[in-house]
């Protein structure tokens, strides 16, 4: 392992971004990664012939999502058929009265959170939830596809700064195709967790699995369930990095991926609810880019039950059969399924705050001596769980870096 004036811990959206940025203005940098492969909890497989996001998926806030325009730049497609979550299959057992019914207490509940979202005192979003509705199971349930948790470990506080222009689009080729392509020509070593960060002396010296590199700066985008379970450590110790990052813990979205061996009996870019009057199901998005796949989305405890016996896909095909006839199961086959939670570079989707810790956002986000720089969807205060977001904040980070090294060298 060599020298380099900045190391950057992690190839997730975050490090891929801050890397860039600092190659291009020619700095010596290194990315270290501590899986096999580019993107973080941006993964894009290949199965059956398709590209499958086993992460992140969706180009949020896509009009303004620095990763739309990235895609085009790279000869990526970005598709913008609208999103499945305003077109459910009528055929399957939720009428349109019901669609309407849920819709506008999905609407009264965001605009009791929009309102407690302002109060000086946080409180969990599950007591803004409309005693005795029909609806209160569905909508927890949506709430941890979205925030990976339930209504009961969401903050207002954190929820409220959330922005949202309510554009998506879709990367056809893949979002983790997307930030590995971004990635192209770094200087990236794989199969490389960090292990210590050792800020003592006039150079920070980065202990990893392939040996120790020193640099002028370092990047840190790990998630923040390892800087919190100390997995990765500093020395000294940075306990308000530790306690911020132990505030900012991960929820588990995951994801089942099924073949359709028979598409034409089923709508194109349609979503099916697996159950309405209740919290453990799952929502599945019927052949997306009209493809020969159902994409099924878990969160919040319910998903964390599932990844304990790997029975996302047996739950998966047991909901869709309840709802589309029995005669499905022999359609259909898995493909695919996450484990987020189980991941050990992970050990979770992205991040929700505590009750009352929202501020610990900007604590883990600021540097250290102008030396230790944060980066990562949990350092964004209002992009956070979001890809754009980690992009952001490793833009952020980078140019924080290269004010520090262009101060030191002028002294």
């Amino acid at each position: 392992m060599q020298d380099f004036d900045v190391v950057v811990i992690g190839a997730g959206a975050a490090g891929v971004a801050a890397a860039r940025v600092l190659a291009d203005n020619r700095v010596a940098v290194r990315v270290i990664e501590a899986r096999g492969r580019i993107g973080g909890r941006a993964w894009t497989v290949h199965e059956a012939g398709m590209p499958l996001d086993l992460g992140c998926g969706w180009l949020h806030s896509a009009e303004e999502n620095e990763w739309s325009v990235a895609a085009a730049k790279l000869g990526l497609t970005v598709d913008r058929t609208p999103p499945p979550w305003n077109k459910l299959a009528h055929e399957a057992g939720y009428p349109q009265a019901d669609q309407a019914e849920f819709g506008a207490a999905w609407d009264r509940l965001s605009q009791r959170l929009d309102e407690a979202a302002l109060s000086p005192v946080d409180r969990p979003a599950s007591e803004f939830l409309e005693p005795g509705c029909r609806w209160n199971g569905l909508l927890n349930a949506l709430c941890s596809f979205i925030n990976g948790v339930e209504l009961d470990l969401l903050s207002v506080h954190d929820l409220g700064r959330y922005h949202d222009t309510g554009v998506n689009w879709r990367v056809a080729e893949g979002y983790g195709t997307l930030v590995e392509a971004l990635a192209a020509g770094l200087d990236v070593t794989l199969d490389c967790p960090a292990v210590v960060i050792d800020h003592r002396g006039k150079r920070v010296r980065i202990e990893t699995a392939k040996g120790a590199i020193h640099a002028d700066a370092v990047i840190i985008t790990v998630p923040t369930n390892l800087i919190a379970s100390e997995a990765l450590r500093f020395t000294p110790s940075l306990v308000e990095k530790v306690e911020a990052a132990d505030a900012l813990p991960l929820g588990i979205a995951d994801k089942v991926f099924l073949a359709v061996d028979a598409p034409a009996n089923l709508p194109e870019s349609t979503r099916l609810v697996g159950a309405l009057d209740r919290t453990e199901t799952a929502s599945y998005h019927l052949r997306p880019f009209g493809r020969p796949v159902i994409e099924g989305y878990f969160g919040g405890r319910f998903a964390r039950v599932l990844e304990e016996d790997g029975g996302f896909a047996r739950f998966a095909i047991d909901q869709i059969a309840a709802q589309l006839g029995n005669d499905i199961r022999k359609h259909l086959r898995p493909l695919a399924m996450t484990e987020w939670g189980r991941d050990p570079f992970a050990g979770g989707s992205y991040s929700a705050a505590r009750l009352g810790k929202a501020d610990a956002r900007a604590v883990l986000a600021a540097p250290v001596d102008d030396r230790l720089f944060f980066a990562g969807e949990a350092c964004s205060r209002h992009d956070f769980s979001t890809a754009h977001g980690a992009y952001r904040t490793g833009v952020a980070a980078a140019r924080g870096v290269i004010a520090a090294l262009s101060a030191r060298s002028a002294r």
